[in-house]
């Protein structure tokens, strides 16, 4: 018996690194799965269908169902071609991962127009058009699971990736509202931070000079099924941050006690007497709040 047996999972950006990792394993544990991937080098340019049905044919070769799905995610039309290929294939949509993304990386004083939307658009624009068809699927026929891929980059902030991490944080806020929508219709949602060696991020400067403290993705995908599986019970709003420097931790927004003003107003300068009840000491910081 599989952890995801007679489930269907949907998968963007399964065509290779994470996503295709989440897809192999969420087969061999029973689920059908529909690889989406619009395919190309990970700036986003160009279309290859034969990533995606690389990864359906090892599936099918150990046994697995799987359809491949080369459709681009950042238009309603992509997103709404996910769920008719697992509706006309397998029937249903138990679990969708939201992993598909590119990077256009520069520092801020270089920004462009350009790649500012073209990077949104993947990421977060990507994460709306796939999430809301299956949301109201998922709303009318029992509930599912939804994975959506944030990043450091976006919870934290790294730099020269003001577009990526953009994209990310709006994906932790979609995800929040997500939770408070979904939980009547027995819709669990997860944001993932995860942090793998992948063509992705294979030049980024601290996998180049720690290449053996990099995970692999086979080495993140079992925390998404552990999320996507009945391991994690009725847990749902959370975030939980996956790395080869880190391992697996959950992630949270804080907020101190707070200073509650008198309602008659009050000065710029009553702030800093009441400074250590409205910010964060260092100490705080060390001890709750700690990087990738």
């Amino acid at each position: 018996m599989g952890l995801l047996d007679g489930k269907v999972a949907l998968i963007t950006g399964a065509g290779g690194g994470l996503g295709e990792a989440y897809a192999k394993l969420f087969a061999r544990e029973g689920a059908a799965i529909v690889v989406n991937d619009l395919g190309g080098p990970r700036d986003g340019s160009g279309a290859d269908l034969s990533m995606a049905q690389k990864v359906v044919n090892a599936i099918k070769a150990e046994g697995g169902r799987a359809v491949a799905n080369g459709a681009d995610i950042s238009t309603m039309a992509g997103g709404q071609s996910v769920l008719d290929d697992a509706i006309k294939h397998f029937g249903r949509a138990d679990i969708l991962v939201n992993n598909a993304g590119i990077l256009v990386d520069q520092s801020f004083a270089k920004a462009t127009e350009a790649a500012f939307d073209k990077v949104l658009k993947v990421h977060l624009k990507g994460t709306f058009c796939t999430t809301l068809p299956v949301f109201k699927w998922m709303r009318e026929n029992g509930g599912g699971v939804i994975v959506n891929t944030s990043s450091t980059s976006g919870l934290i902030g790294n730099f020269g990736q003001y577009n990526y991490g953009a994209a990310k944080g709006g994906i932790w806020g979609l995800s929040n509202v997500l939770t408070i929508e979904g939980r009547k219709y027995n819709i669990r949602v997860w944001t993932l931070a995860p942090a793998a060696m992948t063509r992705m991020t294979e030049d980024l400067a601290r996998y180049k000079e720690n290449p053996s403290a990099a995970l692999t993705p086979d080495g993140v995908a079992p925390t998404v099924l552990y999320m996507v599986s009945d391991l994690s019970g009725d847990q749902t709003g959370k975030v939980l941050g996956v790395s080869g420097a880190r391992g697996i931790r959950e992630m949270r927004m804080m907020e101190m006690e707070g200073w509650k003003p008198p309602f008659t107003g009050w000065k710029a300068e009553d702030i800093v007497t009441h400074a250590k009840d409205i910010f964060f000491s260092e100490e705080d910081l060390k001890k709750s709040l700690r990087r990738t």
